[in-house]
């Protein structure tokens, strides 16, 4: 007779492990508030504490070394300045629509009137962004504060100039290049293993965030709240789409399919940096050459924020306005745009968009004790923005490879319904190019070889 299975449990997806994680958190977040049992409130709270903290151990050493590789990959990629100048026009473009919905929706329902709010209810940030601040803070005093420190924008000044370097001494540099190959493997390899425990990080979080503001904060902040959340699904369902539609001509549907992982990664941990190993095997498996990738992703996890450097100061500043009593005027609005096109990346792929938000206030010449009436909120109001900057993050480089004529559409119509046990964590996607040169689809040039 042949030996007996024994009968396997089913898989679960990895969406539906988040999904129940989050019914979990609510449910298990209300028990705490509603009987006040403080040793479930505090294991929430620790629980969602260590899952943040883990994301942001590797966040220095993560950046440093993906914006390095990704600026020398550069060499490997046929008209790389061409493909670097569009990746950051089409930042610059989906930031500036992205801040006119924001204003847009901002101006039609008037976030901050009766809420019952005043001045006395808000308190100046601990620490704040001006524009001098902005700029005298990208140049670091040496190279270890900001590694100690998390400073994230001077870690990509420091990552920026080395890369270059690298560049400019050619094969000199390889013994380095090689070895940050290595470490950035060993990093995201252990990033890997965190983003795993997602599901776990997802109870947590949501769990403190109903055990500490329950719903009776949201009164106050209702039209706000929904205000930044409609914000971003119009951008994230609305705008992407179209782009990806009318300029990339792709299936949109197919696109979230293929980046769903990343995006719902990004609703849970509320950091881009942290999901950024995720995104760049998604836009992979969406077709877009690896070489490409590893410059487009580790950029736009760290500058391209349309939820947290767009819609969200732009809303943010019409409400602390109308809570303050305070009149903006076209001039304003202009200035808001502009600031969140130039200072996106001072939001640098953090949980919290506080930075941002001082920086525009100060622009503005609003009060910074506003920022304190958004700070109870804003766990809430940060998950939907780090979604919809995830989910920019890969849009970008899809259309940017579409225009060029590099994107692998077989690999995009292939990429549907996959799992994050799909993706392993570890060696290069199959389905997508080696190269930036050629694209396998029906018919095309075989991308070209080293």
């Amino acid at each position: 007779m042949p030996p007996q299975r024994t009968p396997s449990l089913p898989r679960i997806p990895f969406w539906a492990q988040i999904l129940l994680g989050l019914v979990l958190g609510v449910l298990l977040g209300w028990a705490a508030r509603h009987w006040d049992v403080s040793w479930l409130a505090t294991t929430l709270a620790k629980i969602g504490e260590i899952f943040v903290q883990l994301l942001k151990l590797a966040v220095a050493p993560l950046v440093f070394f993906a914006i390095v590789i990704s600026v020398t990959n550069l060499r490997k990629v046929s008209n790389a300045a061409r493909l670097a100048g569009r990746t950051l026009l089409w930042f610059m473009v989906t930031s500036l629509i992205a801040v006119a919905i924001g204003l847009a929706v901002g101006l039609l329902t008037h976030p901050g009137s009766g809420t019952g709010l005043s001045a006395a209810d808000g308190a100046k940030p601990e620490s704040s962004g001006g524009w001098l601040d902005f700029l005298t803070g990208i140049v670091p005093t040496d190279v270890v504060t900001p590694f100690t420190e998390l400073q994230v924008l001077q870690i990509v000044f420091l990552a920026v100039v080395t890369g270059v370097a690298a560049l400019q001494l050619g094969d000199r540099a390889e013994p380095l290049l090689t070895l940050g190959e290595s470490v950035l493997a060993l990093l995201q390899k252990a990033l890997w293993w965190v983003i795993r425990l997602a599901p776990l990080g997802t109870l947590g979080l949501i769990g403190n965030a109903i055990r500490e503001y329950g719903w009776n904060l949201l009164s106050q902040y209702a039209t706000f709240t929904v205000d930044v959340y409609v914000g971003c699904l119009l951008v994230l369902f609305g705008v992407y789409p179209l782009l990806l539609a009318t300029v990339a001509k792709v299936n949109p549907l197919r696109f979230f399919q293929g980046a769903w992982p990343a995006i719902q990664l990004g609703f849970v941990s509320r950091s881009s940096v942290g999901t950024m190993p995720l995104t760049q095997k998604v836009t992979e498996r969406l077709g877009v050459p690896r070489d490409y990738t590893s410059f487009a992703v580790p950029f736009g996890s760290t500058t391209k924020m349309d939820g947290c450097a767009a819609i969200y100061p732009a809303l943010a500043a019409i409400f602390i306005a109308e809570v303050f009593g305070l009149q903006l005027g076209l001039g304003d609005y202009l200035l808001i745009a502009f600031v969140s096109v130039v200072g996106s990346a001072a939001t640098a792929g953090l949980t919290g968009a506080t930075v941002m938000l001082t920086l525009t206030l100060s622009t503005l010449g609003l009060p910074l004790e506003g920022v304190g009436l958004l700070l109870a909120i804003d766990p809430i109001l940060d998950m939907i923005r780090t979604a919809t900057n995830v989910a920019g993050q890969a849009v970008v480089p899809v259309l940017v490879a579409a225009r060029e004529d590099i994107l692998d559409r077989d690999a995009f119509a292939r990429a549907r319904g996959f799992d994050l046990d799909d993706l392993d964590g570890s060696g290069p996607v199959e389905e997508a190019p080696d190269r930036a040169g050629g694209r396998r689809s029906g018919g095309g040039p075989e991308p070209a070889t080293a």
